[in-house]
């Protein structure tokens, strides 16, 4: 039952049992349930469901029942039931009964197999779609740079598996990773979202000094010196040439110190010679080594330095390999500088220089691949709508090939049910088939013995049994029948008091679950809803009642299930078996209680069972209850214990002086019996207040003696 009268919220009534019974007070929701079922296709009740939806024949009684059948027509639908004298035809009816009930319960077993494949495949179902919701979780919390591949898929776990199902799964894993398309989406969404200039390539500018001759011929001076020979033996003509500078231009004879040795032998004659091995066209080869130097060293300062391109956004997948690559470079650098070093030093010495080009053009491929991306990238910055659907399509891509485990085992288990669900309906339609055959069988037999007389005898001699003789049923025509008083013709139903119209009505009721509703009716077994059989019943009537419920409806293999509805607990207790093993077997037990949020139906347990000045109590003793409830129980509390239990007067109790406050002036309005009986105790809900209405009751019962009384019930 959910959102409907005084059900503002779902709540279930779930049972596997036969007998099941169900207590509230009024206006808790019990007339609403059995309305339900009695009329489910009506528009107030769209949110209310009954399963199966498939079930025996409901068959309800309650005001509804009474108002089609006895206040709307002229007079009463005539009860079917079969007659005894045409023996053929009975026994052609019993045989096809038999094999309908085996009918009936092939198609009962054919249709659970049916719920149990597609509860099994649900639950499946369930797993599957709740795997794929792990995409919401991690992809809409965090940094939340992919949530938008995920609009219009966040709020319902079935749209967003139906969504995953609908994609075809790639032929091959997607080379881009959601790593990676994660950081082109922040790329074009993000405050950096900005057009990227290329890294710079290295220009290669030292090809000839690196290819020049003249690290690969020797440099030698004068060979007509006289000290040629000996700078030539030494192999260090730079060595010799700086020592020059040591020597003063004046020297003494017999000898000027030698700057290296410190002995006398540098003399004129010696320093001539080795200036003249250092001629013209030496020192202009060395300055020549010496310029070439210069521009190579030159060449390598302005080539750009690592940092300069590692903190570009781009390269950042690229630093390792492009700072080894550029390491290499400034390593064949450095040797050819060292090369010249050493050819300046030793002339005469063979140098070769490493050629940098290669390096240089390995370099700029890794240079020119990052310009490729930035590029690329640019290019999707200026589409940026475009490319976002592009990479949207590349993680769903993504999704589906991460998930096919998933997507397949969900489409095998679905294959799988349909499967079997066609096999089962097949099988089901032929199982209707034959049903609708044997009923067809039944009704022709029914044809030649159908009549209203046993249902029309029945009724009045339950009359007679429950001592009602002053008004009986006749036939009206060949299917009505009429109520009329002794010794007169005329219909007396309008004349009936309530009491005797409940009466009459729930023998009609008890004879249509025993009987046929038409010629053509051929269902064997029915289910009985009866909502307070009792409530406009003298207490006289309430034991034969039950044991009328108990004889037509609980022992009753006709019967596949009842539900009875009631406010009485005497009644409620009276219906219940006190046999713990039987009670367990075939009875259920519910409650509805109804508060601020509504009304909500609970299971009871036999032990709860309380009567009813008990429940008034704790009615009252609940704040929560509806104003009006709370105080209609208080009232009956003073009625039941002052009246009933105590056969006091009260009129001098709520005369007391501590009652006469203008606070209490609510609460005596409306308990006071007196002002009951005057009917002036219509409560209006803005004089309700809670503890006021407790403290009043609690005068009362302290001033007549019963204040232990009262605390004892409050802990109800």
């Amino acid at each position: 039952m959910d959102s409907v009268a005084s059900f503002k919220k779902e709540t279930k009534l779930a049972t596997d049992k036969k007998i099941n019974l169900v207590y509230g007070l009024n206006g808790t929701g019990k007339s609403t349930i059995s309305n339900y079922l009695y009329e489910p296709d009506n528009a107030r009740f769209i949110k209310c469901t009954k399963l199966p939806a498939l079930s025996d024949p409901i068959l309800v009684y309650n005001q509804s029942f009474i108002q089609d059948n006895f206040y709307i027509a002229d007079s009463l639908k005539g009860i079917f039931s079969l007659s005894k004298e045409n023996k053929a035809a009975e026994e052609k009816i019993a045989n096809a009964t038999v094999r309908l009930n085996q009918l009936d319960q092939s198609q009962k077993g054919k249709r659970t197999q049916k719920q149990e494949i597609t509860g099994a495949f649900e639950d499946q179902k369930q797993k599957a779609v709740n795997e794929v919701w792990k995409i919401k979780s991690t992809f809409t919390g965090g940094d939340r740079v992919l949530e938008y591949c995920l609009d219009g898929l966040k709020g319902k776990k079935d749209t967003l598996f139906e969504h995953l199902h609908s994609i075809a799964k790639p032929d091959n894993q997607p080379e881009k990773s959601v790593q990676a398309i994660r950081k082109e989406v922040e790329a074009l969404k993000g405050d950096s979202a900005q057009p990227q200039s290329n890294v710079p390539l290295l220009h290669y500018s030292a090809k000839e000094i690196e290819s020049n001759p003249i690290f690969e011929e020797p440099i030698l001076g004068n060979s007509d010196s006289q000290v040629a020979k000996l700078i030539e033996t030494l192999g260090n003509a730079d060595w010799v040439k700086q020592g020059l500078g040591y020597i003063p231009e004046h020297i003494d004879e017999p000898g000027q110190a030698c700057p290296f040795c410190q002995e006398k032998t540098i003399t004129s004659k010696l320093v001539d010679g080795i200036k003249g091995y250092f001629d013209d066209t030496y020192q202009k080869q060395i300055e020549g080594l010496e310029k070439l130097q210069a521009e190579y060293i030159a060449y390598q300062a302005g080539l750009l330095d690592i940092s300069a391109y590692i903190e570009h956004p781009f390269v950042e997948k690229h630093v390792a390999t492009l700072t080894k690559k550029h390491n290499e470079l400034i390593k064949l650098v450095r040797e050819n500088i060292f090369c010249i070093e050493q050819k300046i030093r030793n002339p005469k010495l063979h140098q070769v220089l490493k050629s940098t080009s290669k390096a240089i053009e390995v370099f700029n491929d890794e240079v020119q691949e990052i310009n490729s991306d930035i590029d690329a990238y640019n290019t999707r910055l200026s589409n940026r709508e475009s490319t976002l659907r592009d990479l949207k399509n590349e993680f769903w891509s993504n999704m589906r090939w991460q998930y096919d485990q998933t997507i397949t085992r969900f489409d095998s288990d679905r294959v799988t049910a349909n499967q079997k669900l066609k096999a089962l309906d097949q099988e089901l339609r032929e199982i209707d088939s034959n049903i609708s055959d044997t009923k067809a069988e039944i009704a022709l037999a029914q044809k030649e013995t159908v009549n209203v007389d046993e249902a029309v005898d029945a009724i009045n001699n339950s009359l007679v049994e429950l001592g009602i003789d002053g008004f009986n049923i006749k036939k009206h025509s060949e299917s009505l029948y009429r109520i009329v008083r002794t010794g007169q013709s005329e219909d007396a139903f309008r004349t009936l008091s309530e009491g005797e119209k409940m009466m009459i009505s729930f023998l009609y009721f008890c004879e249509l679950c025993k009987g046929k509703t038409s010629a053509n009716d051929t269902q064997t077994r029915r289910i009985a809803v009866i909502d307070d059989p009792i409530s406009s019943l003298s207490h006289v009537f309430i034991f034969n009642v039950g044991q009328l419920i108990r004889a037509v409806f609980f022992k009753s293999d006709r019967i596949s299930q009842v539900f009875v509805l009631t406010h009485s607990l005497y009644f409620f207790y009276e219906l219940t078996d006190p046999n713990h093993k039987r009670r367990k077997e075939n009875q259920k037990l519910f409650r509805i209680i109804k508060n601020s949020s509504g009304s909500d139906i609970q299971e009871m347990k036999y032990e709860e069972i309380q009567n009813d000045y008990q429940s008034y109590w704790s009615v009252i003793n609940d704040s929560t209850q509806p104003p009006a409830l709370i105080a209609n129980c208080m009232r009956n509390i003073v009625e039941y214990f002052f009246n009933f239990v105590r056969k006091k007067d009260l009129n001098n109790v709520f005369l007391m002086p501590q009652l006469q406050e203008v606070k209490y002036q609510a609460f005596c309005r409306y308990v006071n019996r007196e002002s009951h009986s005057l009917g002036q105790n219509i409560i209006d809900m803005k004089e309700f207040d809670y503890m006021v209405f407790k403290e009043g009751l609690m005068l009362v019962f302290k001033e007549t003696g019963y204040e232990d009384h009262f605390k004892a019930m409050s802990k109800i």
